[in-house]
């Protein structure tokens, strides 16, 4: 299924952001932390940058993952905007869902919010009760369900498993904290 979104994600143009593998662990437990009351039955981590973040989650939790392809960036390059078309796999996100009634679906970064709004109005069209969690939430972002994120962002990042970020690169501070809905402007 492909899907067309508008909203633009924000570059500021003053760095890169580096995360390491240590924040990222950090991150991912203090967002499993903050989900565990929503009690999922299955995490859904969303292909490409969304997988390393729903194993690390569900193990956490002591839950299963899955990986559903959902892409809607043309290129990793630093910088470049998304195409606004998101194609997600629905038969598998179906499938992967068949005998799940909560699921919490986990992204590296919340770029526009095409692609989590594209995969949560599959869920909720098949009677599926999702939470979105993502690493980063870029200040471009406009996805009003986006329940928890770690670090709002305003330019691009780089994910510990993405080739090396450049050198001038600047580390995300180790996170303390998630945020919540209830606070996004």
């Amino acid at each position: 299924m492909t899907l067309s979104a508008s909203g633009a994600r924000v570059f500021q143009g003053k760095r890169v952001w580096a995360m390491s593998q240590n924040a990222f662990l950090a991150a991912a437990t203090l967002i499993a932390a903050h989900e565990e009351t929503f009690a999922p039955d299955l995490v859904i981590g969303l292909a490409r940058g969304g997988v390393p973040l729903a194993r690390e989650t569900a193990r956490i939790l002591g839950i299963p993952a899955a990986e559903i392809r959902a892409q809607h960036n043309v290129s990793d390059m630093v910088g470049i905007q998304a195409t606004g078309e998101v194609e997600v796999d629905e038969a598998a996100l179906r499938a992967a869902t068949a005998s799940a009634r909560r699921v919490l679906i986990v992204d590296d970064i919340c770029g526009s919010g095409a692609t989590l709004t594209a995969v949560t109005h599959l869920l909720a069209d098949s009677g599926v009760e999702a939470r979105t969690a993502v690493l980063c939430r870029n200040d471009g972002a406009r996805f009003h369900a986006l329940d928890t994120w770690v670090w709002p962002v305003a330019d691009w990042v780089a994910f510990p498993w993405e080739a090396p970020p450049p050198p001038d690169s600047t580390p995300l501070p180790h996170p303390c904290q998630v945020h919540t809905a209830q606070e996004a402007p």
